[in-house]
C-alpha cells in the first residue's frame, strides 16, 4: 500500500516523464488544430488577421502558423522542445496581453492556459520520453 499513487508523496522520474509526454502530446495536438485551420484558410483569414508587431498582416499570420502548427509538431515529438516553446509562448502572450487585452477573461482565458502550460513545460523540460532525450541526451551525457 506504500506505493499507492493517489496517496504517495512522490512520483518516480518515469511517471513524471509519462505525465510530461501526455501533456506535450495533448497540448501539441490541441494547438496544431489552430495552426492547421489558419493554414487551410490562409487567404480568407489574412484579410482581417491582426498585425500587433507591425510586420504586415500576412507575415503576422505566417508567424502564428509557424508557432501553432510547426512548433506544436516539434512539441509533440519532444524535439528541440524548449526552443519550440519560445514561439508558442510568444504567440499566446500576444494573444492574451495584446490581441485580447480589452476582452473579458472568459474570452482570453484559453490563451492564458496555453501560456502558463507552455511556461511550465519550458521550465520542466520535455521529459525522458522525448527525441530531445534520445538524440540530444546522448550528445550531452557526462
Amino acid at each position: 500500500m506504500k506505493n499507492f499513487l493517489l496517496l504517495s508523496k512522490s512520483t518516480t522520474e518515469e511517471l513524471s516523464s509519462v505525465a510530461l509526454l501526455f501533456l506535450r502530446v495533448a497540448l501539441g495536438f490541441l494547438m496544431i488544430t489552430h495552426g492547421w485551420g489558419k493554414l487551410q484558410n490562409f487567404e480568407a483569414i489574412s484579410a482581417a488577421f491582426p498585425d500587433p508587431l507591425g510586420v504586415g498582416i500576412k507575415t503576422s499570420l505566417m508567424l502564428a502558423i509557424g508557432a501553432e502548427f510547426f512548433a506544436s509538431l516539434f512539441l509533440i515529438l519532444g524535439l528541440l522542445t524548449r526552443l519550440s516553446l519560445i514561439p508558442l509562448m510568444f504567440t499566446m502572450g500576444m494573444a492574451f496581453f495584446v490581441i485580447h487585452a480589452n476582452d473579458p477573461l472568459q474570452t482570453k482565458e484559453l490563451a492564458l492556459v496555453y501560456l502558463v502550460t507552455y511556461i511550465f513545460l519550458f521550465i520542466k523540460g520535455p521529459g525522458k520520453f522525448s527525441l530531445d532525450n534520445f538524440v540530444l541526451g546522448k550528445l550531452f551525457k557526462n
